[in-house]
């Protein structure tokens, strides 16, 4: 051993570098790491990296995480302390999306690209394309598939229908459409704005529209439009001095008017008109003439009825037509005939005694036997002046014994009762005329009990 030393302390003299093949021999094994390297250190800066005492720490490449010790050490039993090993980072498995799922590129591995899709109806909501990170993570945001898309319905296309004869409506069918929903299939709800097939829809257009919601509330909507048409006859009126009722709206296809006069005057031309599909009125347009009187009948009855419904009767007679009460009557009544048109009142004048008696309608003469049968029928005294009034239906509503003024008529007239059709008319057009006289014959009360005294003294004989 001291021959060792002394050879060593002999060549240091000599300037020799010493041996070291001991220290500098190989000892462990080389370190290889896979994905990764060894920063090796070692105990007096060896040329090699694996002599006994060195010590090496252990690193991975980006994306790959270690397994074993960070750092191994040569040992004496030419082993290293541990064994490593340079794993691929793994990020964690995704979820799949509800009705949706995703596709990856090398699995779930560092690198990776997982790229997400849908079912048809679905709408991507998120990032598409995510890639696993060396953090472990998956770029992006969590995807998930939603609905978006509204369902789908289709409506028919317009219905346009006329309406039937004498109606204005028109009864319209279609079939209910259909909603369709692009993702699960589930609608929740189908809403109706509008009248339901098989309503009957009145004259004009009409909205219809359907609106369907699908689990996510989504909607879908459509519209079509219901048109009904009512064919139309040019509009109708009233005769004058008549009246005119029609069925349905008085002017459409079908429809029927009925034509009538007031009293005094007679319907001439067609009585009933239908509105045709032709948009033409059938039959020939009515008038309203004045009533033309028999006086050529047997009885007085057959006289009375062609009055009835039609005119009142102020029935004047006098035993000569030389009467003073006879000729004041008439005088008061020529300036007030507009009056009696206004109330339907016909004047008979029943003059003279059997057998020399004549009557008299305006310019008609009745025949002597009619005008005593006249007289017979009502009673009416054959010597003495009097005043019958009769309304339409042929009831004697009041006599006078004296002239009676046309105020004093007019009011007894103007409370008989009407009928619906009178009571119309007069309303529209004699309202200011019943007034006049209303006003009238308040004005001239005291009047007219003058004159029943003046009468009563002529007649007496007194001044």
């Amino acid at each position: 051993m001291g021959s060792c030393w002394l050879r060593l302390a002999a060549l240091l003299a000599l300037g020799a570098r010493p041996s070291l093949e001991y220290e500098e021999t190989p000892w462990c094994s080389p370190i290889k790491v896979k994905h990764g390297y060894a920063n090796c250190r070692t105990p007096q800066g060896e040329y090699y990296k694996n002599v006994l005492g060195t010590r090496c720490d252990i690193r991975c490449q980006k994306g790959y995480e270690l397994h074993g010790p960070q750092q191994l050490i040569c040992q004496s039993n030419k082993r290293w302390s541990g064994k490593v090993l340079c794993k691929q980072k793994r990020c964690p498995t995704l979820s799949m999306p509800t009705n949706g799922g995703f596709k990856c590129l090398d699995g779930a591995y560092f690198g990776s690209r997982c790229e997400y899709y849908c079912s048809p109806g679905y709408q991507l909501k998120g990032d598409r394309i995510v890639t696993c990170m060396d953090n472990k993570v998956w770029s992006g945001r969590p995807a998930s598939c939603v609905d978006t898309e509204p369902p789908r319905i289709q409506c028919p296309s317009v219905k346009e229908k006329t309406a039937e004869p004498n109606k204005l409506t028109a009864r319209v069918f279609w079939d209910t459409p259909e909603g369709r929903d692009t993702a699960d299939g589930i609608l929740t709800d189908v809403i109706l704005k509008g009248l339901p097939p098989g309503s009957h829809f009145p004259e004009g257009d009409h909205k219809i529209q359907y609106t369907v919601y699908d689990r996510a509330e989504n909607k879908g909507t459509c519209k079509f439009l219901v048109k009904v048409r009512v064919r139309r006859c040019v509009k109708l009126n009233a005769p004058d001095n008549g009246y005119i009722k029609c069925s349905g709206d008085g002017n459409n296809y079908g429809a029927t008017c009925e034509f009538s006069c007031i009293g005094g005057y007679e319907l001439q031309g067609s009585p009933a008109r239908v509105c045709q599909y032709n948009l033409g009125w059938s039959g020939v347009e009515p008038t309203c003439a004045p009533m033309n009187i028999n006086v050529n009948v047997r009885t007085a009855a057959a006289l009375l009825d062609q009055f009835y419904e039609k005119r009142r009767l102020l029935i004047i007679s006098t035993p000569t037509a030389a009467n003073f009460f006879y000729r004041m009557q008439l005088g008061m009544l020529q300036p007030a005939q507009c009056g009696l048109d206004l109330r339907h009142v016909t004047v008979v004048e029943l003059v003279g005694v059997f057998p020399a008696q004549i009557g008299r309608i305006g310019v008609k003469l009745l025949p002597p036997s009619l005008a005593l049968q006249l007289r017979l029928l009502l009673r009416i005294p054959h010597y003495n002046f009097n005043i019958v009034v009769m309304d339409k239906h042929g009831m004697d509503k009041e006599r006078y014994p004296f002239p009676a003024t046309p105020a004093e008529l007019f009011a007894l007239i103007d409370n008989f009762p009407l009928r619906k059709e009178e009571m119309k008319l007069q309303a529209e057009i004699g309202r200011g005329v019943h007034q006049l006289h209303t006003s009238h014959q308040k004005g001239q009360r005291k009047p007219v009990q003058s004159l029943y005294k003046v009468v009563f003294s002529l007649a007496s004989g007194k001044t």
